[in-house]
């Protein structure tokens, strides 16, 4: 894969090429990261912001972590390819996945487990924005495809508004091979399909270990992967529009997940 780099039309040395992939943006996401006390090589500050008090605690935190912070003129933000950065970036490590076979060990005795699979989501908002439900909803591990699949990048770790730092996330070779060693492990699969599917409040979604599996807008889940689901659920529809955002209905889904649980 080609890397995309920063700076002036200047040849970088071979030691500075930079990945945007390695890259976060935008005060909440790098907050996050210093959070949960990802490897940040540095942070880049605008000047402007030097004094911010929304800054504070975000400065503090990279002081208290030893991770340096430069503080930087427009012109270094104007070569940032990505707007919404609000003049705080950070570049951290690549983003470090975990196996399926770890994701299964996760599970804790005495407590249903809850996984979600993409299913070749290739926007990285949406995918971002599930990830962010998935962690807001306790999910144990969120798995997507190597390949024709929106990765952990910048724009995922924006949309997930942090959440990648708390979240584990598998990246797995085969969607459905991984459903069907989840489904060995005894964790059922529903789909998330609007078609010959059951309302998802009349579903059994609370009662045993799960894997949510949300497809693509428009082609929704694959057919191969449609196989390996032990039963189907759709969120009804009252509008003109055909189907809702895959994050949303995501959302819709994980949170009744967790409604039928306290419920049970």
């Amino acid at each position: 894969m080609e890397r995309r780099r920063l700076g002036s039309a200047r040849p970088r040395r071979r030691s500075e090429q930079l990945d945007l992939d390695d890259v976060m943006y935008g005060v909440h996401a790098v907050e996050e990261a210093l959070n949960a006390r990802e490897a940040l090589r540095r942070v880049h500050v605008g000047d402007e912001r030097k004094r911010d008090p929304a800054l504070r605690r975000l400065l503090a935190q990279a002081r208290d972590l030893s991770v340096p912070v430069r503080f930087e003129s427009r012109t270094f933000f104007s070569q940032f390819p990505y707007r919404a950065h609000q003049s705080v970036i950070a570049f951290g490590a690549p983003f470090e996945y975990i196996s399926l076979d770890e994701a299964i060990e996760l599970r804790r005795p005495g407590e249903l487990a809850l996984y979600v699979v993409l299913d070749h989501i290739t926007d990285p908002h949406n995918a971002g924005a599930i990830i962010r439900s998935a962690e807001c909803a306790g999910a144990t591990a969120v798995i997507i495809p190597e390949r024709r699949a929106a990765g952990v990048n910048a724009t995922v770790r924006k949309a997930a508004a942090g959440a990648t730092a708390h979240v584990p996330i598998a990246r797995v070779a085969n969607v459905a091979g991984a459903l069907r060693a989840l489904k060995k492990a005894g964790v059922w699969v529903a789909g998330a399909d609007v078609a010959d599917a059951q309302l998802y409040v009349e579903a059994d979604l609370g009662s045993r270990d799960l894997a949510l599996v949300i497809g693509a807008e428009g082609t929704g889940i694959s057919p191969v992967v449609r196989k390996e689901c032990d039963f189907l659920v759709r969120v009804p529809l009252y509008g003109e529009v055909a189907s809702l955002n895959a994050s949303v209905a995501a959302g819709v889904l994980l949170f009744e997940v967790r409604r039928q649980r306290r419920s049970a």
